[in-house]
């Protein structure tokens, strides 16, 4: 109503505005009728030949005038940020993955997106991301609440492996079942722990598994590997830097390794109920070439898949 009223001000009268709004007389009448009779006042002296504003329609034509301007420089302005990659991402990423892999490429990202601004919270755990104002979070595993939309980052390999030094010292398994004599660094989550499962041409060998370190961090794990105090496994995303530059070596290469013998892989997980924003999507895309080869472009999956 408040444009009908605006534009039969602007127009001169309820003809011209009717031609402008593509809309009949009787209805832009209507509509500045309505109007008067929600605010209880008469907003235009109307006789056959010509209007003009009331003293009252004088002070309401100013300021609903201020008012339309600025909705429609907001929606404007609303819009042409919908279409770009700026404002502030909160993003949720794993412990060791954000360390060792995410964390250091983000300096290539922002480079891209000068009018972006990261808040990067590390943490393995699952926070409820819609309660936090989380815009995108990398899990890892079966992913067992359907109001999440994810898309794979990798296949999940996992890779056993320890420092020179430990093996010069301890020697080398050449069977799952040589892991009893060795100190193992477990990574201590929930549906980890012992017994770590390796399968080789169909068949799944568990080994019970011991070691004198426990820890819920991931970084902590790689660190403690380094300096040769047992063995680990470990997402092979993650460690393969160290594999090539030779500060870890890879063990049981011939087996598919796995901690818990579940889905392994990593995920980019976003709320299903929201629109995914032009800054979700970039850092999205930023995340799975980051993966390269590990990434699966199978598109956006829900629930455990």
């Amino acid at each position: 109503m408040n444009r009908f009223f605006v534009q039969v001000v602007d127009s001169g009268s309820l003809s011209a505005a009717a031609r402008n709004l593509n809309t009949s007389v009787t209805s832009v009448a209507r509509h500045i009728g309505g109007l008067e009779t929600l605010l209880g006042v008469r907003l235009l002296n109307r006789t056959t030949r010509r209007q003009s504003l009331t003293e009252v329609g004088q002070l309401y034509y100013s300021q609903v005038l201020e008012i339309l301007k600025r909705f429609d420089d907001a929606k404007r302005e609303i819009t042409s940020y919908q279409g770009q990659v700026k404002g502030v991402l909160r993003v949720h990423l794993r412990t060791s993955v954000g360390n060792q892999l995410v964390v250091p490429a983000l300096h290539r990202f922002l480079d891209q997106h000068p009018e972006l601004s990261l808040d990067v919270t590390l943490t393995d755990e699952r926070s409820d991301l819609v309660a936090l104002g989380i815009d995108l979070a990398v899990w890892l595993g079966n992913l067992e609440d359907s109001s999440m939309i994810a898309r794979r980052l990798n296949p999940g390999h996992r890779a056993l492996c320890a420092s020179p030094s430990y093996l010069e010292r301890h020697g080398t398994p050449r069977n799952p079942e040589e892991l009893a004599d060795h100190n193992c660094l477990i990574f201590a989550a929930r549906n980890y722990g012992s017994p770590w499962k390796f399968t080789k041409d169909g068949k799944t060998v568990a080994v019970p598994i011991r070691g004198n370190l426990r820890t819920n961090s991931g970084a902590a794990l790689v660190t403690c590997a380094l300096n040769g105090l047992g063995l680990v496994i470990l997402q092979e995303s993650i460690v393969r830097p160290l594999l090539e530059n030779g500060a870890l070596v890879r063990v049981l290469a011939n087996y598919d390794v796995s901690p818990n013998g579940l889905d392994n892989a990593l995920f980019a997980v976003y709320p299903s109920g929201r629109q995914l924003s032009p800054k979700t999507r970039a850092f999205i895309d930023f995340l799975v070439e980051l993966f390269g080869s590990d990434a699966i472009a199978s598109g956006f999956a829900s629930k455990n898949r």
